[in-house]
């Protein structure tokens, strides 16, 4: 079992760090932060154990719906929500019933609409050749807390261990995103938390980091102090600072070192907001308000090719018309400023109501327009792109009203790397994220900030009116049923009439004709 502690700070802080004998102990250390614990097939818990068996990989990503700042290197972000990148071994496997029931074991009752992979999820549509494994599926819930997640592991990992243990796990509430990557070849399952800031009211972190903590035994435990540097190429990132093996080395190294990275920062200031446009109705549309840095050419590469792209994470109650976004009508796109639909996938079906939709949901990816020059900007400096969507047909409730979440979309520019520039190489790689599966490995990807308002999450929750079901001598669906079947048996009477009534007239017809 090893395990990685990365600290990204100020590059104008001191971190008070001291290294002696199987321990470093940090004071006051205002900083976000990283942990990653690799573990052997033999290391994790029987029940696991049996879930990843007869797969491939596994990837399962988790981000809250709060907002957050992020950190070079770890820049790249995700809808907020449970997501699952699944690929079996054998095609059968994807019929087990018991995955889903062991997710749900594990994350709680917000693991809804999965009875299967093979049912449930979905098949992302790839752009790039062999981006992707043709067997992966994927899918996504609304997960608001890892509450569940964080007592089943109390209740597993923690049995047979210190109180300390409890407490270590209990620190995950707070994490900003948390990712579990299985992959077969390897035989090793990573577990990686990323805090933005440090717990609770805690003004720096302050901690002590052991070799073996409690019953953990550590193979190997490294810690980076580290702060981005200037990088001298624009597909790079550097970082400075100083490294530790604790209980190997006896004082903390000096270290600057740069590689080339996938997921790159932009200005602070680079940010967007999701809304509904008023009145929604059943046929909504999303605003997405960008400021005018975030409109910018990244600082990509002089020849390379970029694009502003949306990916969007729309739960079964949603979906978008496909052949409405495929168009190449310029008044319809420029009406919405967007170039057009890249991919979807997933429940695209326009006529299925969510009850009978047995997949979680869809994704979509689009391309938005930017403005051609500065002047062509609002008064306000901000930017609207709208992405028309549908709503589908939902269960009756006695309120007659249902409430629904949308997750906010994943925001970022995406551009074409240099030749010869290998992005594979760095020891941060974030990969398997979902949406940068439909792009070739080597693009870089510059991440625009959500700007979420104070009090507010980001997930946008729409009101939506349904049939009432009211209680009494007799349910409303059962008087429309009958009400229903009313119309009908007297609109077939009327028309059974008619055409009696054109009957008798020829047969009048005919006897004139013979009297004659």
């Amino acid at each position: 079992m090893k395990r990685r502690v990365t600290y990204i700070h100020s590059p104008i802080a001191s971190p008070d760090a001291q290294l002696s004998g199987d321990s470093l102990s940090i004071t006051g250390l205002d900083a976000a932060k990283e942990e990653r614990i690799t573990l052997g097939v033999d290391e994790i818990p029987i029940e696991i154990r049996e879930t990843l068996q007869p797969l491939q990989r596994l990837h399962i990503r988790w981000t809250t719906e709060k907002g957050f700042d992020t950190a070079v290197p770890f820049s790249s972000r995700n809808s907020p929500g449970l997501s699952v990148i699944y690929v079996p071994r054998e095609p059968e496997t994807a019929t087990d019933k018991q995955f889903c029931t062991r997710l749900g074991n594990i994350f709680g009752s917000g693991v809804r609409k999965c009875s299967s992979p093979k049912e449930s999820f979905t098949k992302p549509l790839v752009l790039s050749e062999g981006a992707t494994s043709s067997a992966t599926l994927q899918y996504h819930t609304l997960l608001p807390s890892l509450a569940d997640f964080v007592a089943y592991l109390q209740n597993t990992v923690c049995e047979s261990t210190t109180s300390n243990c409890a407490s270590t796990m209990e620190s995950l509430l707070s994490v900003a995103s948390l990712d579990v990557d299985y992959d077969e070849v390897s035989q090793t399952l990573t577990v990686s938390a990323f805090w933005d800031h440090p717990l609770g009211r805690q003004k720096g972190w302050t901690e002590t980091i052991t070799k073996n903590d409690g019953n953990a035994k550590f193979n190997r435990v490294e810690v980076g102090l580290l702060s981005m540097e200037r990088s001298t190429q624009p597909e790079e990132l550097s970082l400075g600072g100083t490294l530790a093996v604790v209980g190997v080395d006896t004082k903390l190294k000096p270290t600057l070192f740069s590689f080339p990275s996938r997921h790159h920062p932009l200005p602070d200031k680079a940010t967007f907001k999701a809304s509904w446009d008023l009145p929604t109705g059943l046929h909504p549309k999303l605003r997405i308000s960008l400021s005018a840095e975030a409109l910018a050419r990244p600082p990509a590469p002089a020849d390379a090719t970029c694009a502003l792209n949306a990916y969007l994470t729309l739960p079964s109650t949603f979906f978008a018309d496909r052949y409405q976004l495929s168009t190449k009508d310029p008044l319809f796109l420029e009406s919405h400023n967007l170039v057009g639909l890249r991919a979807i996938s997933g429940e695209t079906d326009l006529e299925a109501p969510d009850w009978v939709v047995p997949g979680w949901g869809s994704n979509l990816l689009v391309d938005l327009a930017t403005p051609s020059s500065h002047s062509e900007l609002p008064e306000d400096g901000t930017w609207d792109a709208t992405i028309p969507l549908h709503l589908r047909y939902l269960q009756p409730s006695p309120s007659g009203n249902q409430s629904m979440s949308l997750p906010w979309p994943v925001v970022f520019w995406a551009c074409t790397a240099g030749e010869g520039t290998m992005l594979n190489k760095s020891p941060f790689d974030q990969v398997n994220l979902g949406w940068d599966g439909l792009f070739d490995p080597q693009t870089l990807f510059y991440q625009v900030h959500p700007d979420v308002p104070e009090g507010q999450g980001t997930v946008e929750d729409i009101h939506v009116p349904v049939l009432r079901v009211s209680e009494g001598l007799m349910d409303t669906t059962k008087r429309v049923e009958l009400g229903t079947m009313a119309v009908i048996g007297v609109g077939f009477l009327w028309i059974l009439w008619k055409l009696l009534g054109v009957v008798r007239s020829n047969n009048h017809g005919v006897k004139v004709q013979k009297t004659e």
